[in-house]
């Protein structure tokens, strides 16, 4: 005989689950009552442009997290495919059409290469994006020879600076990615896979899996959204900067930590996913309006980075 629940314990529960969201709303109130510009429409329509660029590099990341792993290379495979793309139309003169796909592709590239190295070394995947983390940026940094490259097509700027109607189009693109990504989790063989590798990887090869090419495939996924975001953000920074995209992971890894993203594997939502990327833009818009050194807000990150990790451990 089954015994139901006692009300504390359903308490308990709700507020673990709901745990992300009821910070998001704390921390709406609060800097909505500390600073009366917060809620103001401009500055939100600004605040979710700014974090659609982590929202986007997350959502490749929570796949990787998912199946089991992690990919801290997303920065450095950002600051590669905006340089290349760069070179591309301003010293190649590629048009726009061609060069932004053979972007997409060199960024699936860059994760494919992930995904093989850990499957052939054995290594965990943390230090193998690590590795590769500073390959791709040392690279980045030749072919840039030290130069800020500019001259793009203004139609460029459509990806990052334009709107449809009154939606910037990153905000619209993040949309379609985590709706896609969503609908890839939650409705395809594909997810149940992901999240079946992530909770037991064994027991998934047993089941029939094929692992190594599971993990390949998402490391893959990971590298096309990279270059996704990578497109974006030059499009919106509109000078080719080996600066751009750097230190992005760790926004990312903190949003999907502190969204519900296991980083054991196996567990994650969309929905939670963006809630932390929200968590992690309201913070950063708050300290941008208080005027908050860049140092301290360094700090803060750090912070907010250990306690998603500690939040993540908790809820397990």
């Amino acid at each position: 005989m089954t015994t139901k629940p006692s009300f504390s314990s359903r308490i308990s529960g709700t507020m673990k689950k709901y745990a992300p969201q009821m910070i998001l709303i704390f921390l709406v109130v609060l800097f909505s009552i500390m600073s009366p510009n917060f809620m103001t429409f401009n500055n939100i329509r600004l605040l979710i442009r700014q974090v659609s660029f982590v929202a986007i590099s997350a959502v490749g990341l929570m796949f990787v997290m998912i199946g089991g792993g992690i990919d801290l290379s997303i920065g450095s495979q950002i600051i590669l495919t905006n340089i290349v793309l760069s070179i591309m139309m301003v010293d190649w003169h590629v048009p726009l059409l061609i060069a932004i796909p053979l972007t997409l592709v060199l960024g699936t590239i860059l994760g494919i290469i992930n995904g093989i190295l850990c499957i052939k070394l054995k290594i965990h995947p943390l230090i193998i994006t690590l590795g590769t983390a500073s390959i791709y940026k040392g690279v980045g940094y030749i072919i840039a020879s030290s130069r800020n490259i500019m001259g793009f097509p203004d139609i460029f700027r459509f990806f990052g600076q334009g709107y449809i109607g009154p939606m910037p189009v990153p905000i619209i693109i993040m949309i379609i990615v985590a709706l896609i990504g969503n609908f890839i989790l939650v409705r395809t063989y594909f997810g149940r896979y992901t999240f079946a590798m992530g909770g037991n990887e064994e027991a998934a090869r047993l089941a029939g899996v094929n692992t190594n090419r599971m993990k390949v495939t998402l490391f893959a996924i990971c590298g096309f959204i990279s270059a996704i975001t990578s497109v974006l953000l030059l499009s919106r920074v509109f000078a080719g900067q080996v600066s751009t995209g750097a230190g992005i992971e760790f926004d990312c890894l903190t949003a999907a930590l502190l969204g519900g993203v296991s980083f054991k594997g196996g567990e994650g939502t969309i929905f939670g996913l963006i809630t932390g990327v929200l968590i992690i833009g309201v913070l950063n818009n708050a300290m941008q309006l208080a005027s908050f050194p860049d140092f301290s807000q360094s700090v803060v990150k750090g912070v907010v980075l250990l306690a998603a990790v500690g939040f993540d451990t908790y809820q397990k």
